[in-house]
């Protein structure tokens, strides 16, 4: 069967059929998914159903497996996590806020796989913002004045021990592991070049971005809100609506994402796999 493409109408994304991801993919294949990838951001794979070493070996075709500094992993599959929400479960719905997975690492990763195995009726869409777009966007003026600026990354809303998943976050079935490590900083370029497409990306977010180097806190606070309210606008947006069984990866460096509830009273289970940048 051959692989057959169909972009969403949206800023970003497009749902890929034809390819059974159970079996391991040929050279030609993995080259065509990754060239979808590249251009759309964001590619899902509907009506796959997977275990998890099929999820292992399609990550794999990628990059590396990227870490993940917080989560915990599945039993025997240390690249593996859940991100997983109980029926009755009374905590925040997790990750979201907009962002790029783990942006504050030295490192970031290149993509994350995600693939879902129990997925409620109702709800828990993941929305995804093109951040080439969002830089085009900006005026003249914003783009000159932060082309040679770098945000400061940090995990500390999130991770620190005082932060979103801290240890006043009680009642929590997905093993979030907080550390006073989230405290640290890493600071990346705000207009991003794409290290594959060479394309200019906006490269901050609100869950991750707590600077601009070389501003005080005074004058980075309102260029950043202004660049987070700017980066989320509907014309940037696509929302994807998840069923069992799909396989969705998207490009951390190009797109920011977030997650949406709606589905209290039902299950929600997904296992991620972070990718990390090729080396060569």
């Amino acid at each position: 069967m051959s692989m057959r493409v169909t972009p969403q109408e949206a800023p970003c994304g497009a749902l890929i059929e034809g390819v059974d991801l159970r079996r391991p993919l040929a050279p030609e294949q993995v080259a065509a998914i990754r060239a979808q990838w590249l251009q759309h951001q964001v590619v899902a794979f509907p009506d796959q159903q997977l275990q998890l070493e099929d999820l292992e070996r399609f990550a794999a075709t990628i990059g590396p497996f990227g870490v993940d500094p917080y989560f915990g992993s599945v039993p025997g599959h240390p690249h593996v996590a859940q991100v997983r929400r109980e029926a009755e479960e009374q905590t925040a719905i997790f990750a979201e806020t907009w962002h790029s997975d783990w942006s504050f690492l030295a490192s970031p990763p290149s993509a994350t796989v995600l693939y879902g195995d129990i997925i409620p009726p109702v709800g828990g869409d993941t929305l995804f913002a093109n951040q080439y777009a969002a830089w085009e966007a900006l005026s003249p003026s914003m783009k000159s004045l932060l082309k040679d600026k770098q945000g400061v990354h940090s995990a500390r809303r999130g991770y620190a021990r005082d932060g979103m998943y801290g240890e006043r976050d009680k009642g929590r079935s997905m093993a979030i592991r907080y550390s006073d490590s989230a405290m640290a900083t890493q600071l990346h370029p705000i207009m991003r070049a794409h290290p594959e497409t060479g394309r200019p990306a906006l490269f901050v977010s609100m869950g991750y971005t707590i600077g601009i180097d070389g501003m005080t806190e005074a004058e980075a606070t309102p260029i950043l809100l202004e660049l987070f309210a700017h980066q989320s606008q509907p014309e940037f947006v696509y929302r994807h609506r998840w069923s069992q069984g799909m396989l969705v990866m998207w490009d951390n460096r190009c797109v920011l994402h977030a997650a949406t509830g709606g589905y209290q009273g039902h299950k929600r289970l997904l296992h991620r796999i972070t990718v990390a940048e090729r080396t060569t």
